[in-house]
């Protein structure tokens, strides 16, 4: 919008500096302070207008250049920060996952000492219900031969 305003006005200057080019270029006495000349007023003012007019293109183009430059140069940052941030994250992952190995190996072997612990356990219990039932066979035989058979009443 910016643009399309200084272009309309570039143009309504260049259209009236055409359209009075006669007057524009009537000789006249200037006074520049120190000396006075004889050149056509409205040519200088149009020449100091054209002047300032390059000075400020190339003030805005230098100062875009130098926009241009910073963002570049912020992009290159921010990717560096980026890749940055990705090898940390990449680097609590793998940490994560070490802490879970390990968490995982140390609950395995304690369940697998859990597991041994309760199969001596069983098989102990096994062996004492074994001599226990061994011992109770062992007394029913004891009564059986120790007491006398029944007689037959016939």
């Amino acid at each position: 919008m910016r643009s399309i305003l200084l272009l309309i006005i570039a143009v309504l200057i260049g259209g009236l500096a055409a359209l009075n080019w006669e007057v524009l270029s009537t000789p006249s006495e200037v006074n520049l302070g120190l000396t006075t000349i004889h050149a056509p007023l409205g040519v200088l003012m149009l020449a100091l207008t054209v002047l300032l007019c390059v000075i400020f293109l190339a003030y805005v183009l230098s100062l875009q250049g130098s926009v241009m430059l910073e963002a570049r140069r912020h992009n290159k940052e921010m990717t560096a920060q980026r890749e940055l941030a990705d090898k940390a994250e990449a680097s609590r992952f793998t940490e994560l996952r070490q802490v879970l190995e390990s968490q995982h190996a140390a609950g395995q072997s304690v369940l697998l000492a859990r597991l041994t612990e309760l199969e001596t356990h069983l098989v102990a219990r096994a062996q004492e219900s074994d001599n226990s039932n061994a011992a109770y066979l062992g007394q029913i035989e004891d009564r059986m031969r120790h007491t006398e058979p029944p007689r037959n009443t016939f």
